[in-house]
């Protein structure tokens, strides 16, 4: 068992460069994001390693929820000037009273800190057994196709090249190169709490899944990829609606009410997540399609949303954004 952990460790690095030359320009300014935990540890470490020293920073979001949280700002500013990586760390005020569990309210406070970074490609430290709780957290909460392909380990973030390197490697390869190289991490105290969703589903639901079925993480982490791949086929065939339908940044009623329900609510969705605008629970999106294909031509139905509005006039489909 251990010299196959030294073995994926010793994998690791070729891996994550492999990727990264498949999908990085050589201009890209790098930014990892760096809570001090072993994945970002690790990342850090590869990146440092790969050569991409020269044009890498780290980024490390203060949460302020943890009395430790200082601590672990100067566990990383410690570990960067060890490294010779710049360092950014930023303060935020995690709005714990937005009704969107604490979870998620952390989670948007630290992306809004990733959006606004002057460097070009973010990476993060996700790993598989992330991957497969977000699939099975996802289906819990009856998400569609792209919540089930879960995270990809590409995308576009506003204007920042978003990639995971460690979304395919599993956390004991992950520390067993940590091990190996004599790396340090901390470990979020957090973690351990069970009335957090994913923690419950990382101690809980995962560990009897395990027990049943050994290769759950990795069949999670592989329906993930075939989902993706289902999420990527419509988001083509929205595309050509739109291209189809489109008059400017609107779409024509009189071809968009022809669509089927359920092709409707796809080119409806991929045009939400084209603008960057949250798509609503599902109860709410069908509701307005079938008002879309129903509506007589002197009815205007609208649908008010976080980022703005999407609603009919002069025979046109229009998405209104609020800023």
């Amino acid at each position: 068992m251990a010299a196959s952990r030294n073995r994926l460790s010793a994998d690791l690095p070729a891996r994550v460069g492999s990727f990264l030359a498949a999908r990085l320009a050589p201009d890209e300014r790098l930014a990892v994001g760096l809570s001090g935990g072993c994945d970002s540890v690790v990342l850090l470490h590869l990146l440092t390693r790969l050569g991409f020293a020269g044009r890498l920073e780290a980024i490390h979001v203060h949460h302020g929820l943890s009395p430790n949280a200082d601590a672990w700002g100067q566990f990383c500013a410690d570990y960067c000037a060890r490294l010779d990586v710049p360092l950014v760390i930023r303060h935020v005020c995690v709005d714990t009273a937005s009704g969107q569990g604490l979870e998620a309210a952390a989670r948007k406070a630290r992306y809004e800190v990733f959006a606004e970074m002057s460097a070009d490609c973010l990476l993060l430290g996700h790993h598989r057994g992330d991957q497969a709780e977000t699939v099975l957290f996802n289906l819990l909460r009856g998400s569609g196709v792209t919540g089930a392909a879960g995270m990809p380990a590409e995308r576009q973030f506003g204007r920042l090249h978003l990639l995971r390197p460690l979304l395919d490697s599993s956390r004991p390869e992950i520390e067993a190169y940590a091990t190996s190289a004599g790396l340090a991490w901390i470990d979020d105290e957090s973690n351990a709490d069970i009335s957090l969703t994913r923690n419950f589903l990382r101690h809980k639901a995962m560990t009897s899944l395990t027990m049943r079925f050994p290769s759950a993480e990795a069949s999670l982490a592989q329906a993930a990829a075939n989902f993706g791949e289902a999420a990527g086929l419509l988001d083509e065939l929205a595309e050509l609606d739109w291209q189809r339908i489109r008059e400017g940044g609107a779409a024509r009623m009189s071809e968009t009410r022809m669509l089927s329900l359920p092709r409707l609510k796809n080119l409806l969705r991929y045009r939400l997540r084209i603008l960057g605008w949250q798509v609503p629970v599902a109860t709410r999106l069908d509701e307005f399609a079938r008002q879309l294909r129903s509506a007589a031509p002197d009815r205007h139905p609208e649908l008010l949303l976080p980022g703005g509005k999407m609603w009919v006039g002069r025979g046109l489909l229009h998405w209104m954004s609020e800023k």
